[in-house]
């Protein structure tokens, strides 16, 4: 049967783990069970094709279950309860997408189900809330609140009309509701006739592909006219109630796998966090590198998830900062000197009218300092270390000159540049330098996330900003990668978002940046903890790619499997084995 290749490639299914990536390094993927969901999706395709459970020649065919339903409805329609059934063309061949097994038919929807759409009330929010109660009230997916009367009693199926999750076969769009309740117009309601089993159809309406029946280009919606034409395969009534028995049992499984899977999943992203902390909580250069050999011994075993190299980039850059990557230099120039050149530099600007006088800042307390700083290096404000300014205003009535590109916050992501779409701005002749970005300007969002940081490395092209970025230019030879590794540490810590201003939309001001503090280490040290930080990343990188390599493979093979299930086919002795091994 087919249903053994879903027990004998459990491995496969709980290994097959992508990720969802955002933008820009710095950014966890949030792990999604991609197997598992494809096992569900398997379990609910071969259910409906009568290839999950075996066929009893015993059973009742289909056929006298239709002939006993139309003869139901024949009585109702009688007895005034409903109204007389449509009379349909047959389902022709051309719109069997497969065959079904010996016993069962083919019949359009309406055959098989009274709907009730017209007994369906819909009520705005206002008026609900008003008449909250003890009833359920249904919407396209599910229960959306409580009302104090009931439209319908019993057990119904309900199949969302429009805002269903028409392309999902996981989330689906169809439910059963039961007891007393009430239904708006967002749901279509279907009551069995004949003792057709709910639980089957269930699974059957959610694998099923309504994209063909659907209408909306951003809203999907099914109408009934259409929805009743849908042709259904029907099975045997007693192989329905089996099939149904082993859709509830294999889904409890995936719940068991998608439990295990994830408690796993946390269990390891809580053993890489506690290793990784005591990097950062040693205490000098010896227990850190009897820290690192440790971890060293099981690089291979640890560093296997999104979560667990983004971790370790983020302890990377926060050894660099305590001056724990590169050993110190005594020959180095103390940072206190270079500071003080960035000042007489600062001045001279300001001198020569190329720049505004910056504001006044206080020195570092000692309450700002949160750890024991290497020799040589200082506590310094940001705006100490260069000039900051927030690009160009977008005003309309005030937007006059040449048209240029610019960037906004969307094109700056963490270490690097998203310039797919870039937008235009009038700026004038005087206001190009003003607005314009060099080459190793440090460009920080003010919102959106607020602190998110790039090093502009193009000399070629010709850009500016707009108010939405901060543009640091380092003064005395500063450099901007340092900065920027700073920035991104504080973000991921927390200390930066003490800074934001705004409850809902989070800002950065410019007022607030110049006032943020950073260990600044000597010139030469800066440079020595950029390489090495680059080195690091290069290899997370490595590890990524081959973490994604395999992910997608995994995801492969799980959708072979799927597909050879589905075609009652078997994989070869050579497929099965590289599922094993791999």
């Amino acid at each position: 049967m087919s249903t053994d290749l879903i027990t004998e490639h459990l491995d496969l299914w709980t290994s097959a783990v992508t990720y969802n990536n955002g933008k820009g390094r710095g950014n966890n993927g949030e792990p999604e069970l991609t197997g598992i969901q494809k096992l569900r999706e398997l379990i609910l395709e071969l259910a409906v094709r009568g290839k999950l459970v075996p066929q009893d020649p015993e059973d009742e065919p289909a056929s006298k279950l239709l002939e006993r339903i139309e003869e139901e409805k024949k009585r109702l329609y009688k007895e005034g309860k409903i109204k007389k059934p449509k009379k349909l063309p047959e389902v022709s061949e051309d719109e069997k997408p497969y065959e079904v097994p010996e016993g069962w038919v083919w019949a359009r929807l309406v055959e098989l189900f009274e709907i009730q759409d017209s007994y369906r009330i819909p009520l705005n929010k206002k008026e609900r809330n008003k008449r909250e109660g003890k009833y359920p009230y249904y919407g396209a997916n599910g229960q959306i609140g409580t009302i104090d009367d009931y439209i319908f009693e019993g057990r119904r199926i309900l199949i969302a009309e429009d805002g269903g999750f028409f392309s999902d076969p996981i989330r689906g769009v169809a439910y059963i509701a039961e007891g007393r309740f009430w239904v708006n117009n967002h749901a279509h309601v279907l009551r069995c006739i004949g003792s057709t089993n709910e639980k089957f159809w269930i699974s059957y309406f959610n694998q099923f592909d309504w994209l063909p029946y659907v209408r909306g280009m951003t809203r999907y919606k099914l109408n009934q006219a259409t929805m009743q034409k849908i042709p259904l395969p029907v099975p045997p009534l007693a192989e329905q109630k089996r099939i149904a028995e082993k859709v509830d049992e294999l889904m409890a499984l995936c719940d068991r796998l998608e439990q295990q899977t994830s408690a796993q999943i946390s269990a390891h992203e809580t053993l890489v966090d506690t290793l990784l902390d005591t990097l950062t909580r040693s205490q000098d250069a010896a227990e850190l590198a009897d820290n690192w050999a440790r971890l060293a011994e099981h690089f291979d075993t640890l560093f296997t998830t999104e979560h667990s190299i983004d971790r370790l980039e983020q302890t990377i850059i926060q050894l660099a900062v305590m001056g724990r990557l590169v050993p110190q230099d005594p020959k180095d120039e103390p940072a206190s000197k270079l500071l003080e050149r960035t000042r007489l530099e600062k001045e001279q600007l300001v001198k020569e009218k190329k720049i505004k006088k910056p504001q006044k800042l206080s020195e570092v307390s000692e309450e700002e300092k949160y750890f024991v700083l290497p020799d040589k290096w200082v506590w310094a404000r940001f705006g100490e270390t260069g000039y900051t300014r927030l690009g160009k205003m977008l005003d309309k009535a005030k937007n006059q000159g040449l048209k240029k590109k610019y960037l906004r916050n969307t094109n700056v992501q963490w270490w690097s540049f998203d310039l797919e779409e870039l937008k235009e701005l009038m700026l004038e002749e005087n206001e190009l330098k003003e607005y314009s970005v060099n080459y190793g300007d440090l460009l920080i969002c003010e919102g959106g996330e607020p602190g998110r940081c790039a090093v502009w490395r193009d000399e070629d092209s010709e850009m500016y900003i707009q108010k939405a970025i901060h543009r640091h230019r380092p003064l005395g030879g500063i450099s901007p990668d340092y900065l920027k590794i700073c920035l991104t540490v504080d973000f991921h810590s927390g200390r930066l978002s003490q800074l934001f201003t705004g409850t809902t939309i989070k800002h950065l001001p410019g007022d607030n940046l110049a006032k943020y503090v950073i260990p600044l280490p000597p010139i030469k040290q800066q440079c020595k903890i950029v390489e090495k930080v680059n080195e690091f990343m290069a290899l997370c990188d490595r590890l990524k790619a081959h973490l994604n390599k395999a992910g997608e493979t995994q995801v492969q093979l799980a959708e072979i499997i799927v597909n050879r299930a589905i075609d009652g086919e078997v994989p070869d002795s050579t497929e099965s084995q590289y599922c094993s091994q791999f």
